[in-house]
């Protein structure tokens, strides 16, 4: 189960999954975009797409309820969405730190909060939060942003040692400066191209590039092995040595 799943690594963790021969529900604003992405992989009977506000609780319930519905069970649950607003403190209007709140911590916890009984039924599960550098202190003008990222990192740690007990494991991988659909049209909007962009991350990562959508994949995949049965409450850093 993938929160988000529509654009950037969650599409590639999503084509992983497929490729391991996992089912996968994914989720997103847009139905026509999902449905798309269904019909070009052509696997209609592992899939589940999911129209959803992440600012709706209630329909973060209904994604779960709908999942289950159709799969019986969560084995693993990546929570990928987020956004990431342009703004300082002084900058923050309550509607901009409102949206940040509710999409990249609220909607997560109450995604977990459901997820959680599938994973206790069957006394196994692995959670994979998607963090940031930013959950130190974070740049100036992502204040915001910053905070949810850290109080994600608390949430990965409690569930590790609280529901260790039921066989569930939790960890969080921090997701370096990384070329996704998101960062392009932000940098876009600031009049940085895709070239811009790759050339002034050769200057300030220390391995000489910006991360493309596949390098953190491979983490996520053995975070939901099995492979990683011992493995819960970890931080693993996936940045290219980039650190704020």
């Amino acid at each position: 189960m993938i929160l988000g799943g529509v654009k950037g690594v969650g599409k590639e963790i999503l084509k992983s999954c497929l490729n391991k021969g996992y089912n996968v529900s994914f989720c997103g604003r847009n139905l026509d975009e999902g449905h798309k992405i269904i019909q070009s992989l052509q696997l209609e009977n592992k899939l589940y797409f999911h129209k959803i506000d992440l600012n709706n609780i209630q329909e973060i319930e209904n994604y779960y309820k709908q999942t289950i519905k159709k799969f019986g069970k969560i084995d693993a649950l990546v929570l990928y969405a987020g956004i990431a607003p342009v703004s300082s403190i002084i900058e923050t209007e309550e509607d901009i730190y409102d949206s940040v709140f509710n999409i990249n911590l609220k909607a997560a916890f109450f995604l977990i909060k459901h997820v959680l009984k599938s994973m206790m039924k069957s006394k196994e599960g692995s959670i994979i939060f998607f963090g940031s550098p930013h959950m130190d202190y974070g740049h100036f003008d992502r204040a915001s942003y910053a905070l949810t990222k850290s109080a994600l990192y608390t949430l990965s740690n409690h569930i590790a040692h609280h529901y260790a007990q039921y066989g569930i494991r939790s960890n969080y991988l921090v997701m370096g400066w990384t070329n996704t659909e998101g960062e392009l049209e932000l940098r876009a909007k600031e009049g940085i191209s895709e070239e811009e962009l790759k050339n002034e991350a050769t200057n300030i990562i220390p391995m000489g590039r910006i991360l493309n959508r596949l390098d953190p994949v491979p983490a996520v995949m053995y975070l939901i092995s099995d492979e990683s049965a011992m493995t819960t409450g970890s931080l693993l850093r996936i940045t290219g040595g980039h650190y704020i």
